[in-house]
């Protein structure tokens, strides 16, 4: 990778940290002084709209090699997200304060805290043992709990969705409604969720795998 792809990246993933840190800052600090979940979206939302969009870039970089991953999974998980946000809970004002938007939010919070500074610190050829392993830790209980947040929301949305005939004008010339759309997404979700879930847990034993070996030479 050249030296200026590098610092491109550092720069990324340093402002994605920054980004996700000062969102689930403010979504942590409504909560304490609220004692309530409904603030989540108000607080840190278009923020983390604003996060998931320009997030598009990292399926450019699986796409043109300055990252390894691929295009696939990148675009699968920038997907999911933003159409959970822009199409559904951006759009939707009456879900916006649903226990199931903060469970969500939190959910990616505290994965992208860990994920984008662990990148960021790659990019500098430097590495800390704990934030590696909680990068191919953390995802156990919290990429379930962010699936959760996310079915559960499109789940309570599909009435409004259907009272709303919501992008009826898009959806028009087609045999599928938004509404039905949703719930074949629905259905399909965890299936398509798994395949990010089991390549998680191929990285991280071939990532910690490494870690372990180091430490016992």
């Amino acid at each position: 990778m050249s030296q200026l792809s590098n610092l491109y990246l550092f720069a990324y993933n340093s402002i994605q940290a920054l980004g996700w840190a000062i969102s689930i800052s403010r979504i942590l600090s409504n909560f304490v002084s609220t004692k309530s979940f409904s603030g989540a979206y108000a607080s840190a939302g278009e923020l983390i709209c604003l996060l998931q969009t320009v997030a598009f870039l990292e399926v450019v970089h699986g796409a043109i090699g300055i990252v390894p991953s691929g295009v696939l999974l990148p675009l699968m998980q920038w997907g999911g997200r933003v159409h959970f946000l822009l199409a559904i809970v951006r759009r939707i004002v009456e879900v916006q304060e649903l226990p199931s938007v903060f469970v969500t939010l939190l959910a990616w919070g505290l994965i992208e805290v860990i994920r984008y500074p662990h990148y960021a610190l790659n990019c500098v050829g430097s590495s800390l043992s704990l934030v590696t392993y909680l990068r191919y830790t953390a995802f156990i209980l919290l990429y379930p709990m962010g699936l959760a947040g996310e079915m559960w929301l499109m789940y309570q949305a599909l009435p409004l969705i259907k009272t709303k005939n919501l992008y009826a004008y898009f959806f028009a010339g087609l045999p599928i409604t938004y509404y039905n759309f949703v719930k074949v997404l629905l259905a399909c979700y965890p299936f398509m969720w798994l395949k990010l879930y089991l390549h998680l847990f191929k990285q991280r034993k071939a990532k910690l795998g490494k870690q372990h070996k180091k430490k016992r030479n």
